[in-house]
């Protein structure tokens, strides 16, 4: 057995037989190289009561290179791509150190949660919103929460989620546009990319707005 099969068959034996983290390790297809990581959100944050589950895989050299890892489950965070979940951690690239292992490389994730850092964004449209209306980026990171992970709150069909809370905006601001004829679906993506929301709202004019959406 060559040393990484058998530093990640311990690190996912030891990971099992931790009951007090609420980490989990999975094989996917059988593999001890391709793997699902999952946890559940911090309390006291946007993210508490929903199941976040990370895909990981790793590489040849393990564990002299970093664990490549991305969120399977959507989440609204400055520092995960909200298409992909491809995550922003220092320690997945320049700061990882061999002596990491993937229960620490998860609970570093778990904490990223807490403790976001909208200035190193993956996600540049998440983190303005962040930076413009925490109150608003957290009503909407709590939404995809019960959306996406299973977080409390009154549980919709699939096709029956709010487009505008998934998008962080007012209703009452799509409403206004769409009333000028523009599509739904292209108001709240225009609103979106100009960040229409909380004191940037006043900053913004109509015609600013109707410009993007004649684009």
């Amino acid at each position: 057995m060559d040393a990484r099969l058998r530093r990640v068959n311990k690190e996912i034996a030891d990971c099992k037989n931790d009951k007090s983290s609420g980490i989990r390790i999975d094989l996917v297809d059988e593999s001890p190289f391709h793997l699902k990581g999952s946890f559940p959100g911090p309390q006291d944050t946007p993210y508490e009561g929903g199941y976040f589950e990370v895909d990981i895989v790793i590489p040849e050299s393990y564990p002299f290179q970093p664990v490549k890892m991305k969120f399977i489950t959507k989440i609204y965070h400055p520092n995960v791509s909200s298409a992909s979940g491809a995550i922003c951690l220092d320690i997945l690239k320049d700061a990882w150190s061999p002596v990491l292992t993937l229960k620490s490389t998860l609970i570093s994730l778990q904490s990223l949660l807490c403790s976001p850092e909208p200035s190193d964004p993956q996600d540049a449209e998440v983190a303005k919103h962040y930076m413009t209306s925490k109150s608003s980026f957290e009503d909407t990171a709590r939404y995809w929460t019960q959306i996406y992970a299973g977080g409390p709150g009154p549980k919709e069909k699939s096709d029956g989620k709010d487009e505008v809370a998934i998008a962080g905006l007012e209703r009452a601001h799509v409403d206004r546009f769409e009333a000028l004829g523009f599509q739904r679906g292209k108001v709240i993506d225009a609103l979106r990319r100009l960040n229409y929301r909380g004191p940037n709202v006043p900053k913004i004019p109509d015609d600013r707005v109707v410009e993007e959406l004649l684009k």
